[in-house]
């Protein structure tokens, strides 16, 4: 959620700044409400204090009609006042958790088609032959069974088999042990989350629709680890001195992604369950555009490794996710869609998550707590970097060449 006081303070510019990230949203709606629930919680609290006054009054002077008539009136005014407030303020939480983090200044306005390339690495493979995709590929190879993911599924899910299990869990070793050099902490976290952390993590309620739910539960399937990241300390006082914490964690995620795929986000492009490796930062806020490099590095790293050709991109601000302030992508050509995809967002989400989550901390100078930042990256998403490996590395008579270093990671 965003800072209120921001609102309240400057509301003009405020409004155009959460406008840069979606034309769409009522900002002047939500001033006005913020201003009826204030405006209705004082009236409640005067009426209340005022509701008292007159009891103290009876016990020191007795009970007279006049008292009695102010009494009644009063009691009904709070009544009324006070269904009048639980109806405003819920209005206003509904409209306050669907608005959007504050872009960060230099981030460019616009959509995706305003996305700024701010460095590109490699070179793009070329080829003595009619290069394939990775579904030609990999149904050559016998490393996929689409139709077998359907009848076991339903559509736009994959079944993994031989050499692409191995690649996959040989990806996730080589990731994880990256991460951790780079001073991320392993986290196994579980599969399945409640609503407040979906909420916590800025995916409820806007969101919901993009959620599988598990309803005699009341859990839902993660959409990625960052939502249980970013719970790991919700509503909890950090000092300053365990900061900053980075966490690494490995998870299948789970997403509807409701809509029509496209002819070009076949086979892995684009599934509704996936592997991904997460890295997650909770930090001061004087600290977190730092953080965000480390994080660009850290990810870069293992792109590196695998000798593919990638480009970062700074994201405008419509294309940013809903609680990112800023967010870089990293994107490998896949030579089989001839384009650039991403496979990683680095994204600082400032204390938009904090705020919603608490996630607090103290120093000894002021002993007051106040907001961290949260940060957030992929690191990397498995799919897509194997769509990249196989067509990247085919060969004439159809093989894959895979790095070395793939190898060295292989568990079996």
């Amino acid at each position: 959620m965003i800072d209120l006081g921001l609102l309240r303070d400057d509301p003009k510019r405020t409004i155009a700044l959460i406008r840069r990230k979606d034309p769409d949203f009522d900002g002047e709606r939500l001033l006005t409400l913020d201003e009826e629930v204030r405006a209705l919680r004082h009236e409640v609290e005067e009426l209340r204090h005022r509701k008292n006054e007159l009891a103290n009054a009876v016990r020191d002077s007795g009970l007279t009609p006049e008292i009695r008539d102010e009494s009644v009136a009063c009691g009904k005014r709070i009544k009324t006042q006070e269904a009048a407030l639980v109806e405003a303020e819920a209005a206003f939480r509904q409209l306050y958790l669907t608005c959007p983090n504050i872009p960060e200044e230099g981030v460019p306005e616009g959509g995706k088609e305003h996305n700024r390339v701010v460095r590109q690495e490699g070179s793009k493979p070329s080829f003595s032959f009619a290069p394939k995709n990775h579904l030609e590929l990999g149904d050559a190879l016998g490393w996929f069974d689409f139709e077998a993911a359907a009848r076991i599924a339903g559509s736009n899910f994959a079944l993994y088999k031989g050499d692409a299990v191995r690649l996959t869990y040989a990806l996730t070793a080589m990731m994880l042990k990256n991460n951790v050099a780079h001073g991320y902490a392993p986290i196994l976290p579980p599969a399945l989350v409640n609503e407040t952390s979906l909420e916590t993590a800025s995916n409820f309620p806007k969101f919901r629709d993009q959620v599988y739910a598990v309803p005699a539960d009341d859990l839902y399937l993660t959409p990625t680890a960052e939502v249980d990241l970013t719970n790991y300390y919700r509503d909890q006082i950090l000092s300053a001195d365990e900061l900053p914490v980075r966490m690494t964690a490995w998870t299948s995620c789970f997403r509807r992604e409701a809509g029509a795929y496209g002819a070009q986000e076949r086979g892995l492009i684009r599934i509704h369950q996936f592997e991904k490796v997460e890295i997650y930062t909770i930090c001061e806020p004087q600290h977190s555009n730092d953080e965000l490099e480390r994080m660009i590095s850290c990810a870069e790293t293992i792109i590196k490794q695998l000798g593919l050709c990638y480009r970062i991109s700074l994201l405008a601000a419509q294309d940013c996710s809903f609680a990112s302030a800023k967010t870089f992508d990293i994107e490998v050509w896949l030579p089989g869609q001839d384009s650039f995809y991403e496979v990683s967002s680095c994204s600082n989400c400032t204390d938009f998550q904090a705020r919603r989550g608490l996630i607090r901390y103290r120093t000894q100078e002021s002993g007051k707590p106040h907001l961290l930042h949260t940060l957030n990256a992929s690191s990397l998403a498995i799919p897509r970097l194997i769509v990249a490996l196989m067509e990247t590395y085919q060969q004439e008579d159809g093989t894959i060449a895979l790095p070395d270093v793939i190898a060295q990671h292989a568990p079996f």
